[in-house]
């Protein structure tokens, strides 16, 4: 089953399983881009601030999950990377959300029906 793969208007609403494997699909897709973020953070974090595996860990998660860092930073390069970092992780939850959540809204509004308007102004 192909990612983003959504029936068109004029077909039915995909039934209920078909909607689980997509919910699945997508999440997955998810998971996959937050667990690569997460590792670009700890090499970013270990690279720059020469820090532990585990503290480079806690820092990209806690920095992926919208907390911040918990360790001061000590280099240019590391204050640096920090907030590019922060930056990217903030565009990348808007980015997952939308994609696990495509699935609930495309089957809302094809249930719904609503279309778009045709006016011409």
């Amino acid at each position: 089953m192909p990612l983003f793969r959504f029936e068109h208007h004029t077909e039915r609403v995909a039934p209920d399983g078909v909607f689980i494997g997509r919910m699945a699909a997508n999440l997955f897709a998810g998971a996959v881009i937050i667990a690569a973020a997460l590792a670009i953070g700890m090499i970013g974090y270990h690279a720059t601030e020469r820090m532990d595996w585990l503290d480079s860990f806690l820092n990209a998660a806690m920095l992926l999950g919208g907390m911040g860092p918990v360790d001061p930073l000590h280099t240019t390069a590391g204050k640096i990377f920090a907030g590019a970092y922060a930056l990217f992780c903030g565009l990348l939850i808007v980015l997952v959300s939308g994609i696990v959540l495509a699935p609930v809204f495309h089957r809302v509004l094809h249930a719904l029906k609503v279309e778009r308007s045709t006016s011409d102004n």
